[in-house]
């Protein structure tokens, strides 16, 4: 079955990367609780939400509690009161997000000048290259994406706005590391777990920093195979009227349909136009 930039996704807003578990949140709140103003209620029914994953569509409450780190009291209130505002099902034992969860992103979604704006842009690519095309921004460590026009595909699995990978081992990830300050950029190799999905993965931090000026200096990144054998990726930055970079574009595809010299000649310059066209749409 072929698969698009990555091998073990998760569709959707509320998904956990492919290898991570979902590490408890208690640790993150426990350190915020001294702020006055830190509303712990809401950062446990946040931390409750995304407990959820594709692989754990139903959780009971004691796995709630023990995926986020929660009392199992607090952990029930919350999942409770998601229930009763309809953000939840539960059939006695156990509990599942409803779609109305999704009203969550699509607020940020539909508020985003960068979402709204790229659509055609990706779908233009799409058509161009007969291959899929993403746009995602840096969050944390990983990327997020915000908007993908699906190469139409037999057999094809395709990430969903919303899915989230590790940036290091992913083409867009890559170009957005790339062009971070280069404090920002030392710090993230500093702390990242550099895990080695395939054989292929660049798994030093060296190396994995010596590709990362490559790209920054080439102004693209390609990644061949490192997440999935069989899965290739070239990306560009896209930056804002300012000249900030706020994104990435890219394109994805079977290592079968083309090989990283054939997608730098096929595939670049159109990436290279979107992300012009994309950014003169962007305030400064």
């Amino acid at each position: 079955m072929q698969r698009e930039e990555a091998g073990p996704t998760s569709p959707g807003w509320l998904v956990e990367p492919p290898g991570r578990r979902a590490a408890p949140a208690v640790t993150e709140i426990d350190a915020l609780t001294g702020d006055p103003n830190f509303m712990t209620s809401l950062a446990r029914g946040l931390a409750v939400i995304k407990a959820f994953t594709e692989q754990r569509r139903k959780l009971t409450i004691a796995q709630v509690s023990q995926r986020t780190g929660i009392p199992r009291a607090a952990a029930r209130r919350c999942l409770y009161t998601l229930e009763r505002m309809g953000y939840a099902d539960a059939d006695g034992h156990t509990y599942a997000l409803r779609p109305k969860i999704l009203a969550l992103g699509h607020a940020y979604l539909s508020s985003t000048p960068l979402a709204v704006s790229a659509q055609p842009v990706l779908d233009r690519v799409r058509s161009e290259v007969n291959e899929s095309c993403s746009l995602a921004i840096l969050d944390g460590d990983e990327i997020l994406y915000l908007a993908r026009s699906a190469a139409s595909r037999i057999m094809a699995v395709s990430l969903n706005v919303g899915s989230r990978l590790p940036a290091y081992c992913t083409a867009m990830g890559r170009v957005l590391l790339a062009f971070l300050p280069e404090r920002e950029r030392d710090a993230y190799l500093a702390r990242v777990e550099l895990r080695p999905f395939v054989d292929r993965t660049v798994a030093s931090p060296e190396k994995l920093r010596q590709l990362l000026e490559g790209a920054r200096q080439a102004g693209y990144a390609v990644v061949d195979q490192e997440l999935e054998i069989g899965l290739r990726s070239i990306a560009v930055p896209v930056r804002s009227a300012s000249g900030t970079v706020v994104a990435a574009i890219n394109v994805s595809l079977h290592a079968a349909h083309a090989t990283v010299r054939q997608m730098e000649t096929r595939f670049l310059p159109h990436l290279r136009a979107a992300s012009h066209d994309l950014g003169a749409l962007l305030v400064p």
